[in-house]
């Protein structure tokens, strides 16, 4: 029984991960059900077993992104460090789960399709940006953000401002990293709201690396694309 679980699980893995290439590559309406059991070696069969219908298998899909998302936002929650720099380095490890993990990058691409218009309100964003929010929150309680400041606007045009950088580098072609677009978005927006002491500071030490407090990802191991 055990045996036959474990290869239900590595069953339905396969599946969500080759659906999660199939629906970065082409989108949902696009995606071909043939194709993403060619690239999970699946029957139909064992396919319709774990999911009724191609809508369910990307809500699976959307599922396992959500949870990448937590992994990453679990780590650096519990690291003690400037708040800033901690944003910092959620927002590098996050380009780097858009530059490698199709689960995220099929992710992207299924939210702004009508199907899923409702998951941008319960997705990936949310969650990192709930915790983008508390960070914020706690540099403007130690001093850190300029008077009259609002965590909520940081936020909220930080987020807008990433998701832009994102959408425009897929638009124009551009080859910039794009942590460098993320990074770069990041910094107006501190220009704009962070103390001038914190600025200070900053220019004078820059991003910190805090990558081994957390345990985050890095460019060279990559983050997790397995789903369960």
């Amino acid at each position: 029984m055990a045996r036959q679980q474990e290869r239900a699980r590595r069953t339905r893995a396969a599946i969500v991960e080759a659906a999660a290439v199939e629906f970065a590559r082409r989108g949902y309406a696009a995606a071909s059900v043939n194709t993403i059991l060619e690239g999970s070696h699946a029957t139909k069969g064992a396919m319709y077993f774990h999911f009724e219908s191609k809508e369910e298998l990307a809500r699976a899909v959307l599922a396992s992104a959500l949870e990448h998302y937590t992994q990453t936002n679990d780590r650096w929650k519990a690291v003690d460090a400037d708040p800033f720099q901690v944003l910092h380095s959620i927002i590098m490890e996050l380009a780097e789960r858009f530059a490698n993990d199709v689960i995220v990058q099929a992710e992207f691409r299924l939210i702004v399709e009508p199907e899923f218009y409702a998951e941008v309100r319960a997705g990936g964003s949310q969650v990192w940006g709930q915790t983008a929010y508390e960070l914020v929150g706690r540099a403007q309680a130690e001093g850190l953000l300029r008077p009259g400041a609002d965590p909520g606007t940081f936020t909220r045009v930080l987020g807008a401002a990433l998701a832009g950088q994102r959408y425009m580098l897929d638009l124009t072609a551009d080859s910039t990293p794009l942590r460098e677009r993320f990074e770069e978005a990041l910094a107006v927006v501190l220009e704009a709201l962070a103390s001038p002491e914190w600025l200070e500071g900053w220019r004078r030490t820059g991003w910190l690396d805090l990558r081994a407090e957390a345990g985050a990802v890095t460019p060279e191991n990559g983050p997790e694309t397995g789903s369960d």
